[in-house]
């Protein structure tokens, strides 16, 4: 079978998108979205989005990793979902979508600028001198002196793997501190199994962690440095529960085509 798909690309995060609201999209194996996402033999990228209608909203967003299991929520791939739903004229400038965590609202203002509005966050838990939270996607939040000395494959896979994180594992990023309101940081992403490029629940994670731990001196904007570029997280805090969560970066169309599956 023949699938027509886009690509986009969020600070080097990069995901394939297939327009399901006519329901012509056929099943896809896990099998068929991982050969998708293989970056040798399929058209390559971190993961796969299928937009659908939605009754409460503009649209939703399934998203597969790129080991072609269905997973947990991803901010660039929402990102992302907003570009492709502004460039097939779903939305306009304001959208809100459906996420499997729920309605999202987003403003696209261009390629370079697109802000995703997240879920609030109250649960974190300090591991040492590291932190574990959940953004929509479970991640664990390590700052390290010079993070482009750290081995992520290596060290991210070791952390990821623990045992007390099983059954299902978590993300690791690893973070450098350059100033109380900007970072460097670089993320190892289960699903994919290895390093990306950028990742926006980990992002927001990270910015949530630092001001939780003082490093930010109660900065509420937070600028980080990934990989594949520029992400900025703003946020609101009151009685140990962070709102009103942005996070803001660019979301580019890539290319389209047609595969044989």
């Amino acid at each position: 079978m023949t699938i027509q798909f886009d690509k986009y690309q969020g600070a080097g995060n990069d995901f394939i998108l297939l327009d399901n609201r006519a329901g012509t999209v056929p099943s896809l194996s896990q099998t068929q979205i991982e050969q998708l996402c293989d970056r040798h033999k399929g058209i390559g990228a971190d993961g796969l989005i299928i937009i659908h209608t939605d009754e409460a909203s503009d649209f939703s967003m399934q998203y597969f990793n790129a080991n072609g299991n269905e997973s947990t929520l991803c901010g660039n791939g929402g990102r992302c979902a907003v570009a492709f739903a502004h460039h097939k004229k779903i939305i306009t400038q304001q959208t809100s979508f459906r996420a499997i965590d729920g309605i999202h609202t987003a403003h696209y203002f261009d390629a370079s600028k697109v802000e995703l509005k997240m879920a609030a966050v109250s649960d974190i838990s300090q591991e040492g001198e590291a932190f574990v939270l959940d953004t929509g996607s479970p991640h664990y939040i390590k700052t390290v002196p010079a993070v482009d000395q750290i081995s992520v494959a290596k060290e991210g896979a070791a952390i990821r793997y623990a045992e007390r994180f099983q059954p299902g594992g978590l993300n690791v990023n690893f973070i450098e501190q350059l100033s109380p309101t900007h970072y460097k940081i670089r993320t190892y992403e289960r699903g994919v199994e290895g390093e990306t490029l950028a990742c926006g629940t980990g992002t927001v994670a990270a910015a949530i962690a630092m001001h939780y731990s003082g490093a930010s001196e109660n900065a509420n904007v937070l600028i980080f440095d990934a990989p594949g570029g520029r992400l900025t997280v703003s946020f609101q805090v009151a009685e140990g529960t962070y709102h009103t969560i942005y996070l803001t970066g660019p979301a580019e169309f890539v290319f389209s085509g047609s595969i044989e599956v």
